[in-house]
């Protein structure tokens, strides 16, 4: 005969693949717990395979007695020390039949703070010289996985060259979140616009007049594509000279520094190299690095993007280098000029073409484009960044600023198109005169307004 002890540990596993769960929730106190068991099919190793179960929550005082039944939702599970083998026990939550939690349950609220941790988010704009860009944090509930869950904020713009002291305040509107390469996880950098307590768009804010461009119908429809080469140049801090310069003096000859690899031809890669898997991380479509013909003066290539999402990107990618070249004490230049003589500018050519460019018959209607890019040649000029007359010589693979002229693989032109273009009779081409120090929201959606609205 078997006794009570016997039957207590009675091992069910061979003759059955039922267990007993034994569901556990908080009562009407507040402190007492409650409980009952339920037979189901074994084993269970997560809460999500129970079903939902319900109880009279009028003996509890969680009901009342003309509506008692409370809804249990299974949520953890332990193993059942009492029963052992596969027998569990398992924690739940308490709701109304309608989904909405009864006051005693805690756990509900408990799970949305937990469920949403903070995050770092950096917050980023372009400063009062419409070439700087500035950021500061704060803590949000995460995760963010789009620029509209986010607040608006605020800084201080008499302090940035942006609002008068009196009336200093700005409102920050963010517009495009990438993830954070320095903090990592699940932080995030953000780009915004600046805007007046009103609702204005201050006057560095590119973005906004940017966006209205890149939301026509007759530019949405063409699903402008671009691709910017953004050319910078490292300088050792406190004297402002190139890296890999002797100080006050000067290396050899342009030649070997264009792509070269070695000590005494490459200064820099460690930046350029880190740089370049930032922005992979943080989602920046960059599509490659370069050395350039200047010692000391990299490139890297955001895109192809659609639309404003390019200018958003290398506002990003120039936050980035910056965060980089602060870390390793080198101090980042976008002048188009930063050593006068016989050594090659800065430029940011900016890759363009449209749905109609990139389908058969494209490159006529890339020469129509050409020929009206060239009737506004002075205005573009004059919106394509401080100082690009120190680079627009018709020296070092430019053309003069005064003159605009297109070409067919031509590096002294104002726009370049690809052999490739040319042979394949579609495709796109190169507007190589804005300056490095650009702002990409004014030249992408001057190009579409010119090409497409004009």
């Amino acid at each position: 005969m078997a006794s009570l002890a016997d039957l207590i540990n009675l091992d069910l596993s061979s003759t059955t693949d039922k267990i007993i769960v034994e569901y556990l929730w908080v009562g009407g106190t507040g402190v007492d717990i409650r409980s009952k068991a339920r037979t189901v099919n074994g084993p269970i190793t997560d809460a999500s395979q129970l079903p939902k179960w319900n109880y009279d929550g009028s003996s509890t005082g969680q009901a009342p007695g003309e509506d008692s039944e409370v809804i249990l939702y299974p949520q953890a599970i332990f193993k059942d020390p009492f029963r052992r083998g596969d027998h569990i026990l398992v924690m739940c939550d308490c709701y109304t039949p309608q989904g909405v939690p009864i006051p005693t349950n805690k756990r509900n609220n408990a799970a949305k703070i937990f469920d949403n941790p903070k995050v770092a988010a950096e917050v980023t704009w372009v400063g009062g010289t419409g070439v700087d860009i500035r950021s500061k944090a704060r803590t949000v509930n995460g995760p963010i996985t789009d620029a509209s869950q986010l607040p608006k904020w605020n800084y201080d713009g008499s302090s940035t060259g942006q609002a008068p002291g009196e009336d200093s305040e700005v409102i920050l509107y963010p517009q495009a979140i990438f993830k954070d390469p320095f903090r990592r996880g699940d932080h995030i950098l953000v780009m915004c616009d600046c805007y007046t307590p009103q609702g204005v768009p201050i006057p560095t804010n590119k973005r906004n007049n940017a966006a209205k461009i890149f939301n026509n119908p007759k530019v949405a429809a063409e699903v402008t594509w671009y691709g910017i080469e953004q050319e910078y140049t490292l300088l050792q801090k406190d004297v402002n000279w190139p890296l890999g310069w002797p100080i006050g003096g000067y290396p050899g000859p342009q030649g070997p520094y264009y792509c070269a690899a070695g000590a005494d031809k490459a200064f820099g890669r460690d930046i350029v190299d880190a740089h370049y898997k930032a922005c992979l991380y943080a989602g920046i479509n960059i599509s490659g690095i370069n050395g350039e013909v200047m010692p000391g003066q990299w490139e890297f290539q955001v895109g192809p993007s659609v639309g404003i999402a390019a200018s958003d990107q290398l506002w990003v990618a120039r936050y980035i280098l910056e965060r980089i070249t602060e870390v390793a004490g080198v101090v980042l230049s976008l002048d188009p000029k930063p050593i006068p003589g016989d050594w090659n500018g800065a430029g940011a050519h900016t890759n363009y073409s449209t749905k109609s460019m990139r389908e058969a018959g494209g490159f006529e209607v890339i020469k129509k484009a050409i020929e009206k890019l060239g009737k506004r040649h002075p205005e573009h000029i004059a919106a394509y960044g401080e100082g690009n007359e120190r680079r627009l010589t018709g020296h070092h693979e430019t053309a003069d600023i005064n003159t605009f002229k297109w070409g067919v693989a031509n590096r002294g032109a104002s726009i370049r198109v690809g052999r490739d273009t040319e042979k394949e009779g579609k495709g796109y081409f190169e507007d190589r005169r804005p300056a490095s120090n650009m702002d990409p929201y004014v030249v992408t959606s001057m190009i579409a307004e010119t090409t497409l609205l004009l």
